[in-house]
């Protein structure tokens, strides 16, 4: 994947209209970051736009085009395998694409599972996603969004975390004295990993998160099709029928689980294009936003 990301940066740089800018670097979190421990472990990356060694996650904020605000708002979660978050190419250059349809963008840059840095590794890319959502809905009205219209968006391994706290929200791991509601609105799914069972997983998102012998109950735990209910978000899933890193039975087993739920979900899948395909080919995200705007996150 990392390879992929920066082979295709400066494409997809001049493909997506750059007319909305980063109006805020938010910190997730006012006073101590929860499940943390001290460590000596430096964020890295920050050029070539892959990032590592996080210790102080934050949401980045892209303005949406003013006369195409539609109060929609999608967190964007990039992916990395739990190792490194591909923030330009899975996060930057999203943003300013759906900013530009009039979706107020918020770029996760989640904390990655790690001993050296949490007592709990499991659990703290969660803790970061529920946080962001807080966040998102408590300051819904300075940022001109609809509470109602929060939206989690993820690319591989993000697309994992995305659909965790698209199925894990009815129990907070963060501090929610406040009790807001931590349920996406409707969660999209990139080329996502879904499962953490060693028949589909992809190996390093499930080594880096669960390490090499889990216990099958955090191992069904975070296989995130078998915590699937009828109230699990609606659900966007996009993956290709090739894919050589993130098997697309990943895809197409959460999309049978939300059907026989009756959960509303669409899926495209491409018979080539491999993993990260949205490298590749820039007109991906068309049938994303028709399915937005069926769904009015986006202005017709």
């Amino acid at each position: 994947m990392k390879a992929l990301a920066l082979a295709a940066l400066a494409g997809w740089l001049f493909a997506v209209p750059l007319v909305s800018n980063a109006q805020e670097i938010i910190s997730l979190y006012t006073g101590p970051v929860p499940n943390s421990k001290p460590s000596d472990v430096q964020e890295s990356g920050v050029d070539p736009g892959i990032l590592k060694g996080i210790t102080k996650p934050t949401l980045e904020y892209f303005k949406p085009a003013p006369d195409k605000a539609s109060g929609a708002a999608v967190i964007i979660i990039p992916g990395g395998g739990y190792g490194v978050v591909v923030y330009q190419g899975e996060g930057i250059n999203i943003a300013k694409a759906l900013a530009e349809k009039g979706v107020a963008a918020f770029i996760l840059k989640y904390r990655l599972p790690s001993d050296a840095i949490m007592p709990d590794k499991k659990i703290g890319p969660l803790q970061d996603a529920q946080q962001a959502i807080k966040l998102v809905r408590d300051g819904a009205a300075k940022w001109g969004v609809d509470p109602a219209k929060v939206g989690v968006m993820g690319f591989s391994a993000g697309g994992h975390l995305a659909s965790t706290a698209a199925t894990h929200f009815e129990k907070a791991y963060i501090d929610n004295t406040s009790n807001t509601n931590l349920r996406p609105d409707f969660q999209i799914l990139i080329y996502p990993v879904i499962s953490m069972r060693d028949s589909l997983t992809h190996g390093g998102s499930h080594d880096n998160l669960l390490g090499k012998n889990p216990s099958r109950q955090d191992v069904d735990l975070f296989s995130n099709e078998l915590q699937v209910r009828a109230n699990t978000p609606p659900t966007y899933l996009t993956h290709a029928a090739d894919d050589k890193l993130v098997d697309v039975d990943n895809s197409i087993i959460y999309f049978e689980k939300l059907r026989h739920l009756n959960v509303p979900v669409e899926m495209h899948i491409y018979p080539k294009g491999d993993h990260g395909f949205i490298f590749r080919h820039p007109g991906w995200m068309e049938p994303l936003f028709a399915w937005m705007t069926i769904n009015q996150w986006i202005k017709n």
